[in-house]
């Protein structure tokens, strides 16, 4: 699972770092990192595409979100019972208080309405 993780994240954060120093032209010298780069990029995969270079960032975005859902989700379900017992010793604990307390509600109603 660690591995899944780390080879999910990777490729998610190196993306993320490449669009974020190249989009502001922070290049410390390296030809990919600069905006000419960025720019020429984006029309290339514009032109292979058939759309527009402006909209294939929110696409990306989208997909990366969507993935990271997936992820999480199979995360989640592969760790279903320790998150189970998380929920009961956090939440759990409360439930079972207030099923101690005196409740306010009777048996036998004391009205004498139908």
């Amino acid at each position: 699972m660690k591995w899944f993780l780390i080879l999910w994240a990777c490729p998610v954060m190196l993306l993320a770092a490449w669009y974020g120093l190249s989009y502001y032209d922070m290049s410390f010298g390296f030809f990919m990192l600069t905006r000419e780069t960025h720019d020429l990029v984006f029309q290339i995969y514009g032109n292979v595409l058939g759309i527009p270079p402006e909209s294939i960032p929110p696409l990306v975005a989208r997909a990366i979100i969507v993935d990271s859902f997936i992820v999480l989700g199979i995360v989640a379900f592969r760790k279903r019972r320790e998150l189970a017992a998380w929920y009961r010793r956090r939440f759990g604990a409360g439930a079972v208080q207030s099923a101690g307390a005196p409740s306010l509600a009777r048996d036998a109603s004391l009205s004498s309405a139908p």
